[in-house]
């Protein structure tokens, strides 16, 4: 196990956000390739409740689900079984259905064929043109105009969401690793619970790691929050459907960072931790590289959804590898070039720097995700960390 650092300045951080009313409750865990360096949490599991948090909670990690799911179907391809050059309906027939929407004519949605097809990889690199309705005014209309709900619903009727885009034009953030869980369930035979448990989370030992949290781990979890317009917290509960029609792939899991934390140092190690390999250093190499070739990750994301998110900047310069958001520069105090990171809509996030030799995440559960006072802690909480270093 690796040597601690001084957690003082970062445990500070993590107090400051919540006495400040920025954040409900936050929890944190950072390591370098031989063990955790530090871990500390600070508030509430539930607001007004006396229980804390701590890196053994349970939370919501929804999209940094879309790394595991990632890392499910590149085991596959490792195997023989994928071909991420594949159009997408060689796997998933109903996928060929899919149409690109061009606007609308009154409340009738306008669509049309895509210009070529879409693969497997555009899935994995979201350059397949499906979206997210919290970043597309025209998803958030299609879904009005006719009826069907969007991914956390756990409906299956919401993979009948359009592209927006023809395959292989844009970055498009979107429900693209939903599709490829189906991919990994028809090339695997199994549910995508079964291959992230046999492949992944089970290998790992992330054992409290799940698509469905059972009768021991709920009290365990935390709930989503709001603010007030009067400044308070409320725990308003669940947002997921605890009977989906399907195992999300791009938002499903709950989990503990305790856990989460594993998998992190697996892809810092190059695809192994405590003598079990996940993946090939070659393959674990791929996802941290530019995969997107001259499309760019968008600079801002203005929302069209402002219950689920703020506006996003990430700023110029960011690539997308598999799964992951990569800084093509070093972040002056922070991480380096070419780090691996993502987060999850209820204000999670996490980061490999292999430069370094450090991975950390950080974790809330509270809507609209990356409020400014969260991601005023996000970098604060990195900025110390390195600062400890």
């Amino acid at each position: 196990m690796s040597a601690s650092i001084d957690g003082t300045a970062i445990d500070k951080v993590l107090r400051d956000a919540v006495d400040s009313g920025g954040v409900p409750h936050v929890a944190a865990i950072a390591a370098n390739r031989d063990g955790v360096i530090y871990q500390g949490a600070a508030g509430p599991r539930a607001a007004g409740e006396s229980d804390p948090v701590t890196v053994d909670t349970l939370f919501r990690i929804m999209s940094m689900t879309k790394m595991p799911c990632t890392v499910a179907a590149l085991q596959q391809v490792e195997q023989g079984n994928l071909d991420l050059d594949a159009p997408v309906a060689d796997y998933r027939p109903e996928f060929a259905e899919i149409q690109v929407l061009t606007g609308f004519d009154g409340d009738t949605p306008v669509l049309r064929p895509p210009a070529r097809q879409a693969t497997v990889k555009n899935l994995v690199t979201h350059t397949s043109g499906l979206g997210y309705w919290f970043w597309s005014e025209d998803l958030v209309k299609w879904e009005s105009v006719t009826g069907i709900p969007n991914v956390v619903a756990g409906s299956a009727a919401s993979f009948k969401a359009p592209m927006l885009r023809d395959p292989g034009e844009a970055f498009i953030y979107g429900i693209n690793i939903d599709w490829l869980g189906k991919v990994v369930e028809a090339v695997t035979g199994t549910g995508l619970d079964v291959a992230i448990k046999q492949g992944i989370t089970g290998p790992l030992g992330m054992d409290q790691t799940t698509f469905l949290m059972n009768d021991e781990q709920r009290p365990n979890s935390t709930p989503v929050h709001v603010k007030g317009e009067d400044g308070t917290w409320t725990a308003i509960g669940e947002v997921l459907n605890q009977s989906p029609d399907y195992f999300a792939g791009g938002h499903g899991l709950y989990g503990p960072p305790s856990d989460y934390i594993k998998f992190q140092r697996a892809l810092l190690r190059g695809g192994e931790l405590d003598g079990t390999r996940i993946l090939r250093q070659s393959t674990v190499d791929e996802a941290f590289t530019n995969q997107i070739g001259d499309l760019d990750f968008p600079a801002s994301l203005p929302t069209a959804d402002p219950v689920s998110t703020c506006d996003f900047s990430a700023g110029p310069g960011f690539k997308w590898g598999y799964g992951l958001l990569l800084n093509t520069a070093d972040i002056p105090g922070m991480r380096r070039a070419w780090s691996g990171a993502w987060a999850g809509l209820c204000n999670t996030q996490f980061w490999v720097d292999r430069t370094t030799g450090v991975c950390g995440s950080i974790y809330s559960n509270f809507l609209p995700f990356v409020t400014p006072e969260a991601a005023t802690m996000y970098q604060d909480f990195e900025r110390a960390l390195y600062a400890s270093l």
